[in-house]
């Protein structure tokens, strides 16, 4: 069955326009209170959000669903994706919602459903709740209607669990590094949580006003934080997106050092411990190849999932692995979170800094990764990707990549965009196969 509203991470959008408009949210808040209220208990809900001036609105508008239908909300505030998943399942909520657009610019929002065990909802849920937004929902009797309540305290339950996943014996004293919050839901918690540990940190993207989350800040646009570390003479930075599930890494000498190799420095410092399960991780098919032939050499696995941290962590989960994530900072440490977290996969990044006692451009930089190139081609309409064209010239380059690199090719889950990836040993052949299939992709959606 076909999804109406809800994408590869929950349900987003432009903010005012439908689905992300306050209406809307009351209704996500009556559907999914309806679909989650089972048994004779009073039913709670988590509410968190990130920094954007729609919070506030879209907050507003779920208490009003969720307590029609008689659930009690606990509002969080400003919180990081993981930590509202993390307090769902210790609060024994019966389910979460984070309203965040993770990395998009503040004028889009988005709601993401977790349930009573703090992991995102499967694809059953949330088409159960598809159908219930488009159907009379049954409210509550006056007297049965849910209650709202703020707590104030959430950020310090947050940053003890954080901390709790740095080694004991490890201190972070004396050491030097520049937190970015790109404006966004960690711009309280993640410089708390480092200093408390002996960190010296310098903060930046600490100052949201609503509109400047993301903006020329965070994980996603690493700029600032590098020009801030070499300035500073720091030994190392930390960048997390708007919502904190994703992690990037500045070096001493301001050079970025993306999920991949963070995933390698945590899989072998784990290995290592004889901690790392499922003998290697899982990341998407977005990981450089050079990753996987690094993990080999030290006879540790790759499995690869479609692009997505709720495929990465499905296949965690069904196949026993507890290290997994997306090139794009995406981390998940299950041992620890149900979701990706950018402040505890960091933690565990600076413990092997510490532990190294080395600068961070030797001890992170695990591999060369392989020359890597993505494209992307809009369309208007059709499935180019089926076209008879298309298909000759991709498995001519499938053929020449055969042994020496791979090909990516995917439609967008979000936009009308073709992705076209491919990496080899050879950056001019791979620049090459990827112009000749963009070429056969606009011919075809012509």
């Amino acid at each position: 069955m076909a999804r109406k509203y809800f994408g590869t991470d929950g349900i987003r959008g432009l903010t005012n326009a439908r689905p992300m408009t306050a209406e809307m949210a009351m209704r996500i808040g009556m559907a999914a209170g309806a679909h989650f209220r089972r048994g004779d208990h009073r039913h709670r809900v988590v509410i968190g959000k990130d920094t954007r001036l729609s919070g506030y609105m879209l907050e507003n508008a779920m208490v009003a669903g969720f307590t029609s239908v008689g659930m009690d909300v606990v509002l969080v505030g400003p919180m990081p994706t993981p930590a509202v998943a993390m307090l769902t399942h210790s609060m024994r909520a019966d389910m979460g919602v984070m309203i965040s657009a993770s990395h998009n610019p503040f004028h889009d929002n988005g709601i993401k459903l977790f349930g009573p065990d703090g992991y995102k909802l499967s694809d059953a849920d949330e088409l159960a709740i598809e159908v219930l937004i488009d159907s009379e929902i049954d409210l509550s009797a006056p007297g049965d209607i849910g209650r709202a309540k703020r707590i104030e305290d959430a950020r310090g339950r947050y940053i003890h669990f954080a901390k709790s996943t740095f080694p004991e014996n490890l201190r972070l004293d004396g050491m030097k590094l520049v937190i970015d919050c790109a404006n966004g839901a960690a711009y309280n918690v993640a410089p708390s949580a480092l200093w408390e540990l002996g960190a010296e940190v310098i903060a930046i993207g600490v100052t949201p006003n609503g509109k400047n989350i993301n903006d020329r800040v965070g994980s996603t646009a690493p700029q600032l934080l590098s020009e801030t570390v070499v300035a500073s003479g720091a030994q190392i930075g930390i960048a997390l997106d708007g919502d904190a599930d994703r992690l990037i890494v500045v070096d001493e000498a301001g050079r970025v050092i993306d999920g991949d190799q963070l995933m390698a420095t945590i899989a072998a410092s784990w290995a290592r411990a004889g901690r790392l399960k499922g003998g290697g991780l899982v990341a998407t098919v977005m990981s450089n190849l050079g990753l996987e032939r690094h993990l080999s050499a030290q006879g540790l696995g790759l499995v690869r999932t479609a692009v997505g941290d709720r495929h990465v962590l499905e296949k965690m989960r069904t196949s026993g692995y507890n290290v997994g994530g997306e090139q794009s900072g995406h981390i998940i440490l299950s041992d620890y979170a149900t979701t990706g977290d950018g402040l505890v996969a960091a933690l565990q990044v600076l413990a092997e800094v510490r532990r190294a006692g080395a600068p961070a451009s030797e001890v992170l930089h695990r591999f060369d990764p392989l020359p890597q190139l993505l494209k992307n081609v809009r369309f208007a309409g059709g499935k180019p990707l089926d076209d008879p064209r298309v298909k000759d010239v991709v498995s001519g380059v499938e053929a020449e990549l055969a042994g020496r690199g791979r090909l990516v090719l995917r439609a967008s889950g979000t936009e009308p965009v073709i992705r076209v990836m491919a990496e080899g040993d050879d950056a001019g052949h791979v620049e090459q196969v990827v112009d000749r299939i963009c070429d056969a992709v606009r011919q075809a959606a012509a």
